[in-house]
């Protein structure tokens, strides 16, 4: 982000009150807007080692704690332990897309690969519409950002069809290299999904499979909806939560706009970054998600 003047409202006679000209500067270019440039968050970008061991444990335990519920007949229980770990796992490769989870890129593009066999998937083809989406932020070309713009209901129908587009958007503007990744992560994916239905008598492997293709279904909704619907691509680009118990709910996933503004910041420290955003642009916590 580079550093412009916000436009100005000049007075005249006629001229909108002092109230909605500040309004108007308020509403001017967020990534312009000189009062969050001014903010410091490169000390928020290091992630400590046991940080980014946590980071990946987290997933895992969920993960556990799911099949245990399901192997002992607490179908309903396990749902929503496999909600969580679906969402803490997006936690992870949500981080994993900007090099925020503190590891190299070799060890990181690891995790990707673990996490699409995990979740299903390409991971790499998420992560490929996900910086599109920085990019190209509710634009027409902004695939990952494209359920936004439509009622709940039609974003949650929306679902089956949204994991579709982002792999094909990958696979057709991707480079080779990318193409070949993502094949190799569907192929995984499928081999896993057949043998799983097809060749394993396990009813646990089959609750989980089932249990992630229908958390694909919704990311549509939980993952972009909740957190771009009513916005714009200027100033209130996303929506955020300041409720201490949601935020613990949610893994701090919901602290969006921050994500938006300053990407490079791990998970772990959104927390710090929205406090420092209040100070300079409290009015951009007024769009919450929930």
């Amino acid at each position: 982000m580079q550093a412009t003047t916000l436009r100005r409202v000049h007075t005249t006679p006629h001229s909108p009150t002092a109230e909605s000209m500040a309004l108007a500067d308020m509403e001017g270019d967020i990534f312009t807007d000189p009062r969050l440039l001014s903010i410091t968050w490169k000390d928020l970008v290091s992630v400590t080692w046991k940080e980014a061991v946590w980071e990946l444990l987290l997933p895992s335990l969920w993960l556990i704690a799911s099949l245990v519920a399901e192997a002992y007949g607490y179908t309903l229980l396990a749902l929503g332990l496999s909600f969580f770990f679906f969402l803490t796992g997006l936690r992870v490769v949500h981080n994993a897309f900007h090099l925020a989870l503190g590891l190299s890129r070799r060890a990181t593009d690891t995790v990707l690969w673990i996490m699409s066999f995990l979740m299903l998937g390409s991971m790499h083809a998420v992560q490929y519409n996900h910086l599109r989406h920085h990019k190209l932020l509710l634009s027409e070309d902004d695939v990952e950002g494209r359920s936004a713009e439509m009622p709940a209901w039609a974003a949650l129908l929306h679902g089956p069809v949204f994991p579709v587009l982002l792999h094909l958007t990958a696979f057709r503007q991707g480079n080779r290299r990318l193409r070949r990744i993502v094949l190799g992560e569907l192929t995984m994916s499928l081999a896993w999904i057949v043998w799983v239905y097809c060749f394993s008598h396990s009813a646990l492997l089959r609750y989980h499979v089932s249990a992630m293709l229908v958390a694909q279904c919704l990311t549509a909704f939980f993952a972009v909806w909740t957190v771009h619907h009513h916005c714009d691509r200027t100033h209130y680009i996303a929506r955020t939560l300041r409720n201490k118990i949601k935020n613990a709910i949610s893994f701090n996933m919901f602290l969006h706009i921050e994500h938006h503004l300053f990407p490079r910041v791990p998970t772990c420290h959104l927390q710090e970054l929205s406090r420092r955003i209040d100070e300079a642009a409290p009015e951009l916590k007024k769009k919450i998600v929930f």
